[in-house]
């Protein structure tokens, strides 16, 4: 099992989403890992003790000490031992705490005593993850080390929709899994990977542009399962609502193809690895209009022109030490259309996805890809979440690209 043997310290604290810790307890344990919990007194009226402890198979800590029969509960061992900590849900109030040092609870303390990766994934409503004193509490967790798992977007319990739900239980697997370095055991340490994500908006006057429906959403999961396997990662990113997490993460914003090309030619020569995720419009108008166009009748000609091929171009520049990888979204004749891409561009890999395939493609938290080499190779996965997505094209391409350039 990809777990066996590791020892999850997962701490619970007092947000409705601690029922989803109880999927994620059952998961670990599917997996071959040991879990012990840690719980907040206010976790209590969300899930209860014995249920955690029952999944767990081991006893519930919430106190120092036993005060009726006088055992200390050893937080610095605690720390020591674990192979990492999980807070989850963190909420607004325990990452303030964390990220002021505060050590009134057993939780904190052993956060403290950690010499483990640290993990927290926050859970609280939309305003409360968007207020500044919480992005700016996450931004001293991560400057101190400690990772983040994204809040998704979704209906919270106040009733708003919008960010602020804890990560599912799946995806939270496929992220600890890139920490324990279970499966692949790839190390790209060293490494510097270009990675480009979301759409271009292509501007026709001060208020209009034309784009696409990407999100983002796999760029950004390949980013930080390469930033968590040791890389340095460049993402040049178009306009997106994701936000970077790993310090390992250089992020470059753009809007329009033209700046997403400059900036990868730019940093194209300094990496080994490139990844071209983002979703490029193929043109632009010809010409921009300084004020904003008014209606003048029934019908209106907008002349659009060819924007640059980023991936065309960088796998006409590479080096032999150089890696690119394109990726095609096609709507029909798939796969001759991908090879076609491999070929045309002269690039090593291309990552396909359909948009026939229900739940893949744009704006979705899945995606089901195939994966296509030199000599027509090809490789194919299920649908997944785009997190594990992310680590089977690290572990399926990055890896032997990596061993074929180290």
């Amino acid at each position: 099992m990809s777990l066996n043997n590791k020892h999850i310290l997962l701490a619970v604290t007092g947000s409705i989403a601690a029922y989803k810790t109880a999927f994620l307890i059952r998961l670990l344990k599917k997996e071959g890992a040991t879990v012990q919990v840690l719980m907040s007194e206010s976790a209590r009226d969300f899930i209860s003790p014995l249920t955690l402890a029952t999944l767990s198979g081991n006893p519930v800590i919430s106190e120092f000490s036993d005060q009726e029969n006088g055992t200390w509960n050893n937080h610095v061992k605690m720390g020591m031992e674990a192979d990492l900590y999980l807070i989850a849900p963190a909420t607004a109030n325990t990452i303030a705490r964390m990220a002021s040092g505060i050590c009134d609870h057993i939780m904190l303390a052993a956060y403290l005593s950690a010499r483990c990766p640290v993990v927290v994934a926050p859970a609280m409503d939309l305003d409360m993850y968007r207020h500044p004193s919480t992005r700016a509490n996450l931004e001293t967790l991560i400057a101190h080390g400690v990772h983040v798992i994204d809040a998704e977007s979704g209906e919270l319990a106040s009733g708003l929709f919008g960010e602020g739900r804890m990560a599912e239980p799946e995806n939270m697997m496929g992220y600890l899994k890139r920490f324990l370095k279970s499966e692949s055991g790839l190390d790209l340490t060293g490494r510097t990977i270009l990675i480009s994500a979301g759409p271009t908006r292509e501007p026709i006057d001060p208020v209009r542009f034309i784009s696409n429906h990407s999100s983002g959403k796999m760029g950004y999961a390949l980013a930080e399962v390469a930033a968590g396997a040791g890389a340095k990662v460049i993402l040049v990113s178009g306009p997106t609502h994701m936000q970077v997490v790993h310090p390992a993460i250089r992020l470059v914003a753009v809007e329009s193809a033209q700046e997403m090309f400059q900036a990868c030619k730019k940093h194209f020569p300094k990496v080994d690895i490139a990844l071209m995720a983002a979703a490029v419009a193929d043109y632009a108008p010809q010409t921009r209009s300084e004020g904003k166009i008014k209606k003048a009748g029934a019908e209106m000609t907008l002349k659009l022109v060819e924007n640059p091929d980023i991936a065309a171009h960088l796998g006409g520049m590479k080096k032999k030490n150089q890696v690119v990888i394109g990726f095609a979204l096609e709507t029909d004749n798939e796969l001759s259309n991908a090879r076609k891409k491999l070929e045309k561009k002269n690039l090593d890999m291309v990552v396909l996805n359909s948009l026939n395939d229900e739940n893949a493609g744009f704006g979705t938290d899945t995606n089901k890809v195939t994966i296509i080499g030199r000599n027509n190779k090809t490789k194919s996965f299920g649908l997944k979440p785009k997190t594990e997505v992310a680590s089977d094209i690290l572990q399926h391409i990055i890896k032997p690209v990596y061993d074929k350039v180290s």
